[in-house]
């Protein structure tokens, strides 16, 4: 299958529809050779791409644009062209929602088993708040 190479023009506008972010060197700069971006999933990994320097109309040769193709940006060419051509970004697994509360410290966690004796249900059912404040109530009664 032939592919249509695109210019480096186009692979940065895929990168700005899609919403990449630009990667910035150790001063806070753009990076002079290659411009750099990065996408996050929502499975938690991240893509890099790099474009190369100017974004101009000059095109990638066939080999250099599968390989940023399948693996840098991990799109169909189909899925590709639909963006830039038509702002159509594809379709990625959706980014995992956070998980409800804050987990407790560890070692907040161990004083709960074993000085208050409470089960892992007790304690899954409790706030890094109310775990605290049991803690507190305890060493007041009790002392350290």
């Amino acid at each position: 299958m032939s592919r249509r190479a695109a210019s480096r023009r186009e692979h940065q506008r895929f990168c700005g529809i899609e919403g990449w972010t630009e990667v910035l060197n150790a001063r806070g700069k753009p990076t002079e050779h290659h411009i750099t971006y990065e996408l996050r999933l929502g499975d938690g990994r991240v893509l890099r791409t790099r474009v190369s320097r100017p974004a101009n109309t000059n095109t990638y040769g066939t080999s250099l644009w599968s390989h940023i193709l399948d693996d840098q940006l991990q799109v169909t060419e189909a899925e590709f062209w639909a963006c830039v051509d038509d702002k159509q970004t594809p379709v990625r697994a959706p980014v995992a929602s956070a998980p409800e509360g804050v987990a407790l410290p560890a070692s907040l966690a161990y004083q709960l088993v074993n000085t208050l004796h409470l089960s892992n249900a007790e304690i899954a059912s409790l706030t890094l708040e109310q775990a605290v404040a049991k803690m507190n109530e305890h060493w007041a009664r009790h002392g350290q």
